[in-house]
């Protein structure tokens, strides 16, 4: 039993609360010189206090740690209820880190009406944060909508693509209509706990709790159709082979920082580990559950990995290449052992610094040539040198190199699909496979041989703010892929409580997180 640790100060709402906050100072201020550093210096500050809840995280641990419980709606069982685990801590850092340097990024980027940029930049921040320290269902459902009020703008008024508009409608369309699905799976799991509090005799006799739900037991049938409400919600969202098709347009048409955001904080398989897999748990391994899902995620291993083959833009690329990632994080999460899921969390948080970091790249790039084409370079490496380093750099990361943040979740993910079943892991490693074909082929034309047509005029490297960028990422890249054990260590009693979770059906993981809750 970890002892109880006293953190009195509630740093989970203050995380919430500086970008909102920071938001609704930009709107008093006029100088644009002002706003870009007032905006850089909240996401600053916000990152901080992310730190601060890394390092005083107890790692192998289950608990539920900094938590923060007020009640809201009492006659409902909504409360304000806040909390962080070793499958969530982890998300509040890439968030935090992610935003600033998108901030970075846009410094100089991003002309057009910055101080509403950056505003809707914060609020995606506070909704995005909101979404992973949420342990009350209804609070989590709030943020999980209003995330779409930034994301639309972010796409429609700042995009770079004469189809940003209707890519903006289309993803907050899809991402609404999964919503609705998961919001019917959340409110039968509020009147199945209503049934059996009532029964047992047990207050509140209403909960949208997250630790509350886990006691109330839920019959084979309810659960899987519970599993197949909230699995819509969040597939849309991640989103999963077939549910991808808003993604290549968000991506393509959107700004970078927005790309950056999508690609690299990982909200609808969140919602499988965190919520999905521990309240459902006969659910979610009943066989023609797992057997569906592991089709779906199969598949779009092999359809975003070939599909991204034959891409001559870089960001459509990058697209597909997140469909096929997202496609791992499933086999990995619906293996149902421990290597599996822990592979497939600390996937989710590399796509956080590979896949975003290539995101960047490709502002990079377009900054340059005003396209991300492959026909705009060729030999780019001879004028450009340290862009064309880090992009390899971050390149090998997303294929998974070894001595790179993504070995070290990919070798998990495989590992748990082996030991699942054979076919499973066989299929995912030809994504592996394709995966390096098309990162490599890809790097071979634009960056290497003789220069391009269009590339008679000289092309600078990379700037100051390019630069802490790149560096930033790939110090995080490499330190996760030689010295992993920081990050495993913080999310395995977690992990751990899952799994014994799926393999008991009981209250295995309310016991454990209760016992050892830090305040």
């Amino acid at each position: 039993m970890l002892e109880e640790l006293s953190f009195n100060f509630p740093i989970l709402s203050c995380l919430l609360a500086v970008p909102l906050l920071g938001a609704l100072v930009l709107w008093f201020l006029d100088d644009e010189e002002m706003v870009k550093a007032v905006g850089l210096g909240v996401s600053l500050l916000e990152l901080a206090l992310a730190i601060v809840v890394l390092v005083h995280f107890v790692p192998d641990s289950p608990a539920m740690q900094f938590v923060e419980r007020v009640a809201w709606i009492a006659p409902l069982g909504i409360s304000y209820h806040l909390g962080v685990d070793g499958i969530s801590v982890l998300f509040v850092g890439v968030t935090a880190f992610l935003t600033t340097l998108v901030i970075i990024y846009s410094w100089d980027q991003v002309r057009h009406k910055i101080r509403l940029y950056l505003m809707a930049l914060l609020a995606l921040e506070t909704t995005t944060m909101g979404v992973f320290v949420s342990l009350d269902l209804f609070v989590f459902f709030v943020f999980w909508e209003l995330m779409l009020i930034p994301s639309y703008f972010l796409i429609k008024l700042w995009g770079g693509g004469a189809e940003r508009q209707y890519a903006a409608l289309k993803f907050t369309l899809y991402t609404l209509l999964g919503s609705v699905f998961m919001l019917v799976g959340i409110a039968l799991l509020d009147i199945n706990y209503h049934s059996w509090a009532v029964r047992s005799h047990i207050e509140p006799v209403y909960s949208f709790d997250f630790l509350e739900l886990l006691q109330a037991p839920i019959s084979v049938n309810k659960q899987i159709l519970i599993f197949w409400l909230l699995f819509l919600g969040f597939a849309f969202k991640a989103p999963l082979f077939p549910f991808h098709t808003w993604l290549p347009d968000a991506l393509l048409e959107g700004p970078i920082g927005m790309a950056v955001m999508l690609a690299g904080v990982k909200l609808g398989t969140y919602g499988f580990l965190r919520f999905s897999l521990p309240l459902l748990p006969e659910a979610s391994k009943h066989e023609s559950v797992v057997t569906i899902i592991m089709v779906l995620a199969l598949s779009g291993i092999v359809y975003g990995a070939v599909v991204a083959l034959i891409q001559p833009d870089f960001r459509r690329l990058l697209a597909f290449s997140s469909v096929s990632h997202l496609g791992f994080v499933a086999v990995g999460a619906f293996a149902l052992n421990y290597q599996g899921i822990q592979g497939s969390l600390l996937t989710m948080i590399n796509l956080g610094f590979s896949t975003a970091g290539l995101f960047f790249v490709a502002g990079f790039l377009y900054s340059r040539r005003q396209s991300t084409h492959l026909s705009s370079f060729g030999g780019l490496a001879k004028q450009a040198p340290l862009l064309a380093t880090f992009l390899l750099i971050i390149g090998l990361a997303s294929i998974g190199l070894p001595g790179t943040n993504g070995f070290v979740g990919e070798f998990l993910i495989l590992m748990g699909a082996f030991k699942a079943y054979w076919l499973y892991g066989a299929i995912a490693v030809t994504g592996v496979i394709t995966g390096a074909a098309y990162f490599l082929w890809y790097y071979e034309r634009s960056m290497l041989g003789p220069l391009g047509k269009g590339l008679a005029q000289a092309v600078p490297d990379l700037k100051l703010g390019e630069l802490v960028i790149s560096v930033s990422l790939t110090i995080m890249i490499i330190w996760i892929g030689l010295y992993p054990s920081p990050f495993l260590r913080m999310m395995n009693g977690s992990v751990q409580a899952l799994v014994d979770r799926l393999d008991r059906g009981t209250v295995t993981m309310i016991d454990t997180t209760r016992h050892s809750m830090r305040d």
